[in-house]
């Protein structure tokens, strides 16, 4: 269980997270709304501990995340494993060695500093990759990828960390309709199938309501709506996106698919 209580995170006098209180079961797959500004990415940051709280707690089955430090610190960012909107892979290095940057934290000091693998830690990336269509280009370099190829690399980096909980921010921002689905659609198989709590920023109202089955919408930095995708009536969700509404809410919804697709189905991009 992941509760936040009166969480607030502020960067001179402006609070980008403002006393924002919820909790959240395992195995959920949460959409965090509202418009640009609204503190959904300093919210997923300071849940990560990679912006640090000015007031209140996380806690996690119990334990107050706030308070780690060192060596605990660096295991909770390994169990909250983060996806960015510009994917923060290396694209000098090929695929398989960024998926294996996220076995980094289980690895003892001297052995992360040689990146010196063991070949349990290849097989688990290479079955992450096998798992989104992408063991075939293990040895490309992944600057060399197209941005939906990029951010199903760093899912698979995500998956090997084996996380409690996976935090998406704007995975799919940077993306074109048909990856956006396949990126969508990697993350609810990872929630589906393995269990895995999913927290998702997402600008699209209409991504949002078909893919999650709950809804945290902010406004100025406070959670304003916290609820079932279908509570949320259109008089809520333009006063959550306020200029912005006829954007994020003129799109047509892409449908989850009837049956969670199986692992290792992702459309090649």
């Amino acid at each position: 269980m992941l509760v936040v209580e009166g969480l607030t995170c502020r960067f001179g006098a402006k609070a980008a997270v403002d006393g924002a209180s919820f909790e959240i079961a395992p195995g959920g797959f949460v959409g965090v709304i509202g418009r640009s500004g609204a503190g959904k990415s300093t919210l997923l940051r300071t849940i990560n501990r990679l912006a640090t709280p000015t007031e209140g707690r996380i806690l996690f089955d119990g334990v107050d995340v706030t308070a780690l430090r060192g060596k605990e610190l660096r295991q909770w960012r390994a169990r909250a494993a983060m996806i960015f909107q510009q994917f923060n892979l290396v694209g000098r290095l090929d695929v398989l060695t960024n998926v294996l940057m996220g076995r980094l934290a289980a690895m003892p000091a001297w052995r992360s500093l040689t990146q010196a693998w063991l070949e349990e830690d290849k097989a688990l990336a290479m079955s992450a990759l096998e798992q989104f269509d992408m063991a075939s280009l293990a040895a490309q370099r992944t600057d060399q990828l197209s941005g939906g190829q990029q951010q199903r690399v760093a899912i698979a980096r995500a998956l090997v960390q084996q996380p409690d909980l996976i935090l998406a921010d704007e995975p799919i921002a940077s993306l074109d309709p048909r990856n956006t689905k396949i990126v969508m659609d990697a993350l609810l198989r990872i929630n589906k199938h393995f269990g895995i709590t999913v927290i998702c920023n997402l600008h699209s109202l209409d991504l949002a309501r078909s893919y999650c089955d709950r809804l945290i919408g902010m406004a100025a930095g406070r959670v304003v709506f916290d609820g079932a995708p279908s509570a949320l009536t259109e008089h809520v969700a333009r006063e959550l996106y306020d200029l912005e509404a006829s954007e994020v809410m003129g799109g047509v919804p892409l449908p989850v698919p009837e049956a969670v697709p199986a692992l290792g189905t992702a459309a090649a991009a």
